[in-house]
């Protein structure tokens, strides 16, 4: 396949360095034709063996979704409470927009996934890699659209799994935010809340060896 042009290349890199992990939402719906492609996108992911491990539940029902940010608030406070020192600081953040967004999705393992031999009989944590690329794939998508995406990860998957009624071997792995803002953040929220900073890349990439961080030629 030929190259892209410049402009479709610049439009790549900048949907993923302007990508943000949102916590702040309008309550403007979103179209169901962005969201249909939002989640065909999702489904364009790659997956080890084909096997589209990812489930995606759709949240609709307002007393649900109250549900489900109960569950995220109980482990936001047990979180805080392993934190210690940083107990206080963390209660401070915005963790999630469950009530606030325009969209509310689950994203799960499917039940039965242990059939798939394919890229598993090693690394068996491969099937969540998938999951993790098709909720990559909407959220670039979804800041494509303009549109803002959170992923939360603060809740018992047992609990949760329970609430949506899943099948013994599903599990919830994301709980996603997804709906207009009123703007991105200028860059990820807890680099702006000093929470952490983003580190260099020449401290993650090594050559031939671990640790080995040799300037690469």
């Amino acid at each position: 396949m030929s190259r892209y042009s410049e402009t479709e290349i610049v439009a790549l890199y900048r949907v993923m360095h302007e990508r943000r992990d949102m916590r702040h939402f309008l309550p403007d719906p979103v179209d169901p034709q962005v969201l249909t492609r939002l989640l065909a996108a999702a489904h364009l992911a790659p997956s080890v063996g084909l096997m589209q491990p990812w489930r995606f539940v759709r949240i609709t029902d307002r007393a649900l979704r109250r549900e489900i940010q109960t569950l995220v608030e109980a482990e936001r406070v047990a979180t805080a409470e392993a934190l210690e020192e940083r107990s206080d600081e963390f209660m401070r953040l915005k963790v999630e927009g469950i009530l606030e967004c325009g969209e509310l999705l689950v994203a799960a393992l499917m039940d039965g996934r242990e059939r798939h031999v394919f890229g598993r009989r090693t690394l068996p944590e491969m099937d969540l890699a998938s999951v993790a690329c098709a909720i990559q794939n909407l959220w670039l998508a979804a800041r494509a659209e303009g549109l803002g995406m959170g992923w939360v990860s603060l809740f018992d998957p047992q609990a949760l799994a329970r609430l949506l009624v899943m099948p013994e071997g599903a599990k919830p792995v994301a709980i996603l935010c997804l709906g207009h803002v009123e703007k991105f953040y200028p860059a990820p929220m807890l680099e702006l809340e000093g929470w952490a900073q983003r580190r260099p890349l020449q401290e993650l990439l090594f050559q031939n060896t671990w640790d080995n961080t040799e300037e690469l030629t």
